[in-house]
């Protein structure tokens, strides 16, 4: 069987109501003949939206068959033991032209005992932001049921919601349960567990091109809301060049961000995992084994478990998203 390389996959665009042009303007890729792409799935094996290889010998080969042949030498020992055939995240790039339903996720329990499925824990990281743009996350105040269920029948939901003004490296972790909804003008990369359940709880009274509203999840997502309050919902990390700050920790990923202007060298010894990684700026030559790869801003990839040793030599000054689980 011939060696594991570092993995590339074609994108899996979703035509979405609320989504722009970013993903084709900022992350050069072509999503034609989609008039509006909201999304950018990088690594998915999500059911009917399973990945498929671009580069090398294994291509047009699915990353849920991949993991089949290849099991621990792709995913790590202890991630192919616990999940088995399914890749545990999903990969995404999101543009929003408009703001998204206000929305919840369930947590794995509910998940799996409504839609026998992983919950949803997610985590954003943001690309670029137009000025003023804003998202929601979580609540501005103490809520209980009562007083959401009544500001939720009184069309006064926006009034106890979180909104936050973004800029181009804000981070939002989003656990499962945590009302939220991404805003007009952003452009972000987000890391999830491989889920793609979602509860509507509101949607701005929008219809779709055949003048429907949207479906709603109201009782669901009443059962799955955390209402606990926060002073603060941004990630505060502290961006050095050439270190690696972390930004999310997690049972279900670690993501760390790397911002550097000459080549650093990693080993990965300790880690039983796959890691991927996310272009967010610039563009870098990754030197594994006896060979290389160039990886530019918008493009992600996958690298296999068992490779154990990377350089990274950055053409330009770069910064690269680093996902893997712990």
């Amino acid at each position: 069987m011939n060696s594991l390389y570092p993995l590339k996959f074609k994108p899996i665009f979703k035509d979405k109501i609320w989504g722009g042009q970013k993903i084709n303007t900022i992350l050069k890729k072509d999503f034609s003949p989609l008039a509006n792409c909201g999304e950018s799935w990088e690594i998915s094996g999500v059911h009917d939206n399973v990945s498929i290889v671009s580069n090398g010998f294994l291509e047009g080969n699915d990353l849920n068959d991949l993991i089949e042949v290849y099991m621990g030498d792709l995913v790590g020992d202890k991630v192919y033991e616990k999940f088995g055939n399914e890749f545990p995240l999903l990969i995404k790039f999101i543009d929003a032209n408009d703001f998204l339903s206000v929305q919840v996720h369930p947590d794995d329990e509910m998940a799996l005992k409504r839609h026998n499925t992983f919950g949803k824990t997610e985590m954003w990281y943001v690309i670029q932001a137009d000025k003023k743009s804003k998202l929601i996350s979580g609540f501005n105040c103490k809520v209980d049921p009562e007083l959401y269920q009544r500001n939720l029948n009184e069309k006064t939901l926006k009034s106890i919601l979180n909104f936050e003004e973004v800029k181009a490296g804000d981070v939002f972790f989003i656990p499962a349960g945590r009302i939220h909804a991404i805003g007009p003008g952003i452009l972000l990369a987000e890391i999830q567990q491989s889920s793609d359940i979602t509860y509507r709880v509101y949607d701005w009274d929008r219809t779709d091109d055949k003048g429907k509203p949207r479906e709603l999840h109201t009782q669901l997502a009443l059962d799955s809301l955390d209402f606990s309050f926060h002073s603060n919902y941004k990630s505060e990390y502290e961006n050095k060049i050439n270190e690696t700050a972390a930004l999310a920790k997690c049972p279900y990923f670690t993501t760390n961000i790397l911002h550097f202007n000459k080549p650093i060298h990693k080993e990965y010894f300790n880690l039983d995992t796959f890691i991927i990684y996310m272009c967010m700026e610039g563009e870098i030559k990754i030197s594994y084994l006896n060979d290389s790869i160039l990886i530019t801003k918008g493009e992600t990839i996958l690298i296999p478990a068992e490779i154990k040793n990377l350089s990274f030599i950055p053409i330009k000054e770069s910064m690269l998203l680093e996902v893997f689980i712990s």
